[in-house]
């Protein structure tokens, strides 16, 4: 468990924090190019952190980022005293391949059993959460979700959609290009960043405002988080970048265009409904 400083892991005056009961992963679509949580697994491993000692393969993982599960972090949510909202697996994909079904089906049920908190679960693997929603618990403390990063990958809003999560919500981060046919109907909740971090990519605004439109035209609450580092940074004469934008990831809602200052959590009173 730690702290996070994500801005969509903050509301309603509950802490944001991450936790983490399978640690690693592997890079699947363009949006894992420049993952932080694999250079963060290589740094955590030189740091002698005991989860991230087990190495991937270095053509889709890397030092530290080898897949593994942790018995022991299925007990922390009992431990919390004050209620929070809680990033499932910041440093992992619960769904991924190699992580058993029934640990699967236990941290959901870690998660039935503590009501006072939020989760919020994200996944790249979609299929196997179509395949596996049947046999799983979904309190309404769980809100499930899918990282969609270019229209290459709407398939997964498609696999959200059939699960019975009280709360589906996508992230669009980061956003490599444009998402026409977006489809929104089993959605209550859109988050919408740039890249940010060495070698990051960048976000043509355009996109992004296309997709607050769309949100607003149907209703659903929409968070921007960031524009990105290509966006926010320019290079001065020394050929060093700087920042332009008030911060180097392009969070500064000062600079944004009027039609992304928009932060919104879903409507939990509505989904109840």
């Amino acid at each position: 468990m730690a702290a996070t400083n994500i801005e969509w892991t903050h509301r309603d005056g509950f802490a944001g924090e991450t936790w983490n009961p399978s640690t690693g992963c592997d890079r699947i679509s363009a949006g894992c190019d420049n993952c932080y949580a694999l250079t963060m697994a290589k740094r955590l491993k030189g740091m002698g952190q005991a989860k991230y000692q087990n190495d991937g393969d270095p053509r889709t993982s890397g030092p530290g980022f080898g897949l593994s599960v942790h018995e022991d972090a299925l007990s922390l949510p009992y431990r919390w005293r004050k209620p929070r909202t809680v990033f499932v697996n910041s440093m992992s994909d619960l769904f991924h391949a190699r992580v058993p079904k029934d640990f699967i089906r236990r941290v959901f049920e870690v998660m039935a059993d503590t009501p006072q908190h939020t989760y919020q679960v994200l996944t790249k693997r979609s299929t196997r959460l179509r395949r596996m929603a049947a046999d799983l618990e979904w309190p309404p403390n769980v809100w499930m979700g899918v990282s969609v990063e270019d229209a290459t990958q709407l398939q997964r809003v498609t696999d959200l959609a059939t699960t019975p999560a009280a709360v589906r919500f996508l992230s669009l981060e980061p956003l490599l290009g444009p998402l026409h046919g977006l489809d929104l109907t089993a959605v209550s909740w859109a988050i919408v960043g740039g890249e940010s971090g060495p070698g990051a990519r960048e976000m043509d605004l355009a996109w992004a405002i296309d997709i607050v439109q769309t949100c607003q035209d149907a209703d659903v609450p929409v968070f921007v988080k960031q524009m990105g580092s290509v966006w926010a940074s320019d290079w001065s004469t020394a050929g060093k970048t700087v920042a332009a934008h008030g911060d180097p990831k392009g969070g500064d809602m000062r600079y944004w265009p009027a039609e992304l200052r928009v932060r919104e959590f879903p409507r939990l009173e509505a989904v109840a409904q």
